[in-house]
């Protein structure tokens, strides 16, 4: 079968590079977003998926907009039998929807978390279950009718990373599954009283107070290693774990010394830190942040 394939980052390469080591599938075509720059030198990088793509000798296309009629009439004129789409990050056009059964690979079960965070999304709600819904695209955001979803379980303390890699490991056997299988699935509506939405991450969603453990806990979960969680003050909370969830504290007041931590109170609950990072400085452990402050039981943290 002949598949054009859409994703950028590295969720999508892992799709990607499953289909291309499949026997009878052909990728004849890649769409990924523009080069872009990155880091504080601003280099020039391309998408992962599209170096993946290059050196399999696959045609890649990197329009600024998917919806520009020269696009869309240089992607009708490729044969294809499947469109995949992972994560591109451009809404597809009506006319490209019709060209094939366009199947999209979302990481969350819908319609529960539709948008561009759902992976951070189940961490800070503390679900206990995810999964990744193959779906047939239509024109709204991950609005399409439901072909499959695999589900997966989610530990208290799993992290955005160790999650990211099992979804997306999920996610490129459940491509293969439809793809093999697509006559055999029957697409189901998705019910729109229960759908969700999650925007897009930015640095200000990592800020952090003392007010409730449980959800500090969630957000460094899903928020390490960016944008990190910090204080008001600019203090990055580096390794941290929950420590209980229903006590009553002093925001921010340090309740226990250990060896290599502390406890620090919140309104409702208490975390363990082990390391932080002070504004413009370099990470340390958190002994020799409260020694070098001269902070002991009872002082606060900020």
């Amino acid at each position: 079968m002949r598949i054009i394939f859409m994703g950028t980052p590295d969720y999508a390469e892992a799709i990607l590079e499953r289909i291309i080591n499949t026997a009878d599938m052909e990728v004849v075509a890649v769409y990924t977003q523009p080069d872009k720059p990155v880091g504080r030198k601003k280099v020039i990088t391309p998408p992962v998926v599209k170096t993946l793509a290059q050196k399999h000798g696959i045609a890649v296309y990197q329009p600024n907009r998917l919806r520009d009629s020269e696009t869309v009439e240089e992607l009708l004129k490729i044969e294809v039998d499947y469109i995949v789409v992972a994560a591109y990050g451009q809404i597809l056009p009506l006319e490209i929807l019709q060209h094939a059964p366009c199947i999209n690979l979302h990481a969350s079960i819908l319609p529960q978390y539709r948008g561009a965070s759902p992976i951070q999304q189940t961490l800070l709600n503390g679900d206990k279950k995810t999964g990744v819904t193959a779906m047939l695209m239509d024109v709204g955001l991950d609005t399409g009718d439901i072909l499959k979803i695999d589900e997966i379980d989610v530990s208290d303390d799993e992290m955005v990373e160790t999650l990211f890699d099992r979804l997306t490991t999920t996610a490129s056997e459940l491509t293969i599954d439809i793809l093999k299988n697509f006559n055999s699935y029957e697409p189901v509506k998705q019910d729109e009283s229960l759908a969700t939405h999650c925007a897009k991450i930015s640095k200000h969603d990592g800020e952090v107070s003392f007010t409730d453990a449980t959800e500090l806990y969630n957000k460094y979960r899903a928020f390490t290693p960016w944008p990190a969680i910090y204080l008001e003050s600019g203090l990055k909370l580096k390794s941290i774990k929950l420590e209980e969830k229903i006590s009553n504290n002093e925001n921010g007041k340090i309740l226990l010394i250990d060896k290599d931590s502390i406890v620090v109170g919140c309104e409702k609950g208490s975390i363990r830190i082990f390391k932080i990072q002070p504004a413009s400085k370099k990470e340390m452990d958190i002994l020799s942040y409260i020694n070098g402050k001269r902070l002991t039981l009872a002082d606060t943290i900020s």
